[in-house]
């Protein structure tokens, strides 16, 4: 009988041309379908709950498929892990009701952005991280972040060729944290938590620089929104914009007067939330 999967995946998405299958180039969900047809014995859909772009990583991604198999999910987990590359990981597989999807059944999502604030940036986080070198005010970076949270009209922070009904989006969380503040204890309450503050342990301990996060959770985000926003965010940082500016920005919706798209190696989708279910994590691996 058909039954439906919910599958946590983590990636590094340095190699890939993003979430979705392409003409050209390898993708994450093109690795995934091809693994679950080797499984299956026949071809699978998958979709997934966010279509994250080229260079872009994730500790929680959620995807869903319908299978044949009538394999238990520990045994599905260790065959998929035993078909995808080693920087594509197969987390967690759940069998889930007939109507589950993880793009529709999602509530809310967060994602972080990894910034390097220093000359130097380490080797081992160049793909993770964007290095800004210039000095950055992060209590002005945090407080028009703070200005994000609610509900809001977020086309100043969407690029062309969405194709949404409406730009309107809540936010629940919009922070900016440095050094030690980005790995601050409350911040492990999930294995994909920790592996993050594991790195950025790391990172606090490295001489050249600081490492820099942006976090923001919301119900739901627009195209290139979270980098936009980071763009819009450093330039504040920088001292040549005002933190009342997000405010003006978010009432004009004008994607000319905010800033300019980050770079994809920083972002990471952290987590998808569904309702009464638990946040994806990496404790199974």
């Amino acid at each position: 009988m058909p039954r439906v999967l919910k599958l946590t995946i983590a990636y590094d998405g340095t190699a890939y041309v993003g979430w979705q299958r392409q003409a050209s180039g390898t993708s994450i969900q093109g690795l995934i379908e091809d693994a679950l047809a080797r499984i299956d014995g026949a071809p699978v859909n998958v979709a997934g709950a966010g279509r994250t772009d080229a260079g872009v990583h994730a500790f929680g991604q959620v995807a869903s498929a319908t299978v044949t198999t009538a394999l238990d999910t520990a045994t599905l987990k260790r065959a998929l892990n035993a078909t995808l590359p080693p920087d594509v990981r197969c987390a967690a597989v759940e069998q889930m009701p007939d109507d589950f999807h993880a793009r529709y059944s999602a509530i809310g999502k967060q994602y972080d952005y990894w910034i390097w604030q220093g000359d130097v940036q380490p080797p081992f986080v160049r793909t993770w991280s964007w290095l800004v070198p210039r000095a950055l005010d992060v209590a002005a970076m945090d407080a028009a972040a703070r200005l994000l949270e609610g509900r809001h009209d977020f086309a100043a922070f969407q690029s062309a060729g969405s194709g949404v009904k409406t730009s309107v989006r809540t936010v629940t969380q919009a922070r900016v944290l440095a050094g030690p503040d980005a790995v601050r204890p409350e911040q492990r309450d999930s294995a994909a938590q920790w592996e993050q503050w594991h790195r950025a342990s790391a990172l606090c301990d490295t001489p050249g620089g600081l490492p820099i996060v942006v976090r923001l959770e919301a119900n739901g985000f627009l195209r290139h929104m979270v980098r936009a926003v980071v763009g819009t965010l450093v330039e504040i940082g920088e001292r040549r914009r005002a933190v009342e500016s997000i405010s003006d920005l978010l009432a004009s919706g004008d994607r000319s007067a905010a800033g300019p798209t980050a770079p994809p190696t920083g972002l990471i989708l952290v987590r998808v939330d569904y309702p009464a279910a638990v946040a994806p994590g990496l404790q199974s691996l």
